[in-house]
């Protein structure tokens, strides 16, 4: 075989980190290869943000054609186009990811190589195509390759034709009655979706309830909308055996001291990620990776092997596009600008994209209690927020941690009509430090969502 083809940095995935990573090393001089598997863009772009979102707007659509009626608008019967909302997600996808290969592409020093990459040793990997296989090697390689779907370990799954995050978005139809294993994020997102295109859905969560990492009145809230929707929630239920019976999946399900048997059209696993860390081969480099497979790093994002770093889901941690993007920022930071950029006590936000949205940042009221803080906690009930009342969207509430000496805001939760903008603006107050009463006191439009925030913090003040 040919000698590998040297580089001054290799960049393998090109996600939401990978990809702005290697056209910046370009841009600034270093030859760079970018190495994909099969899709410019990573998850987001293809199988996440990007395809989920664009189907639950249409999801949203449905929800306020059948309410038209409250608003005194009164439309005629609802049918849904499953080939139309699948392909509304295809060209938004296509036109995404073209785009990004389109900038990768046209950068000077950037090799993209389709392929399948395996390291030989910490400066060389191995790229295989096709049949075919060729080597590179640089002084810097960076790690971006993400997770996938995890499979649990359930008697039977293996002879049932179930679905995950992908190919839940290819169907063609709505599905009859949709089976969800799993309570986090992605099952309650497409629950509802579907839910909403008129499947009857039922959700089997493990746990004694719907998205663990939240307090339980959240969850508890969370868990009354989807009811509310229609769908049916077991929780502490644990899923014993699938089996086929003709077209129907057929679940096992172990609820409430009881066996009872689920049966349903289809059938989605949601039950967790694992990461793309098992055909890369790290062993031969030396990178030391967590009992599960993440990479192990540090603070600046080093492995344990020099000048090998991991950023994005692959590193465990917090698995979201707008971490990934922010650990490029790190690493261009300290590799290129030569700074001490570092991902310690950096804030979190997310958004669940249920309906309400659940808008979260920084710690909750419970790991807060857990870690002995002096806490004050603000709560208001949507049904309390004028703009929610006009545009009768009143499920949910507002929910902000606040440190009792200091005044500073450490979490909120904001479970309601555009939760995550305005969870938006409660981080930028934590960004500047700015205590609890600027936000309580401060001159907001009339009537807007994030004036309720006065309302929230004065609640906490008479409470």
């Amino acid at each position: 075989m040919n000698a590998p083809q040297k580089y001054d940095a290799i960049v393998i995935g090109s996600g939401q980190g990978g990809g702005p990573l290697s056209t910046a090393l370009a841009d600034a001089g270093m030859r760079t290869a970018l190495i994909e598997r099969k899709h410019v863009g990573g998850t987001c772009i293809n199988e996440g943000c990007t395809p989920t979102k664009t189907m639950i707007a249409s999801g949203r659509v449905a929800y306020l054609a059948r309410r038209a009626a409250d608003y005194g608008v009164h439309t005629g019967a609802i049918t849904i186009d499953m080939l139309k909302i699948r392909q509304r997600k295809r060209d938004i996808v296509e036109s995404f990811r073209g785009g990004s290969e389109s900038k990768i592409r046209k950068a000077k020093n950037l090799d993209l190589i389709f392929g399948e990459a395996r390291f030989v040793d910490p400066t060389t990997v191995s790229i295989r195509s096709k049949g075919e296989e060729r080597k590179v090697s640089a002084q810097l390689i960076f790690i971006n390759a993400g997770t996938h779907a995890s499979h649990p370990k359930l008697d039977g799954l293996d002879k049932v034709p179930f679905l995950d995050n992908v190919s839940i978005m290819e169907l063609g139809e709505v599905p009859e009655h949709l089976l969800i294993l799993g309570g986090g994020y992605i099952g309650l997102e497409f629950g509802q979706l579907f839910r909403r295109l008129g499947s009857r859905v039922t959700i089997i969560q493990s746990e004694p309830q719907l998205l663990t990492r939240e307090d339980p009145d959240v969850a508890d809230e969370v868990r009354k909308i989807l009811e509310q929707d229609g769908i049916e929630v077991l929780v502490s239920a644990k899923a014993t055996r699938v089996g086929m019976d003709g077209s129907h999946v057929h679940l096992d399900v172990q609820h409430s001291g009881a066996s009872t048997i689920l049966e349903g059209s289809h059938l989605l696993v949601a039950t967790g990620r694992v990461p793309n860390s098992d055909s890369l081969n790290l062993g031969d480099a030396g990178i030391k990776t967590d009992e599960h497979g993440f990479i192990q790093v540090n603070d600046r994002l080093e492995t344990s092997v020099a000048e090998i770093y991991a950023l994005g889901d692959i590193k465990g941690g917090p698995a979201f596009t707008h971490i990934s993007y922010d650990d490029y920022r790190v690493l261009r930071a300290n590799i290129l600008e030569h700074g001490h950029a570092s991902v310690k006590n950096r804030i979190v936000p997310y958004t669940v994209f249920i309906d309400p949205q659940l808008g979260r940042v920084g710690i909750t009221e419970t790991d807060a209690r857990h870690e002995g803080k002096k806490i004050r906690v603000a709560k208001l009930p949507m049904s309390s927020v004028a703009r929610a009342l006009e545009v009768d969207e009143t499920r949910g509430f507002m929910k902000a941690i606040v440190d009792a000496e200091t005044n500073q805001i450490l979490g909120a939760a904001i479970l309601g009509v555009e939760g995550g903008e305005v969870m938006a603006v409660l981080e930028t107050a934590m960004i500047g430090k700015l205590p609890y009463t600027a936000l309580r006191d401060a001159t907001y439009a009339h009537p807007t969502l994030a004036e309720s925030l006065n309302n929230l913090f004065m609640a906490m003040d008479h409470s």
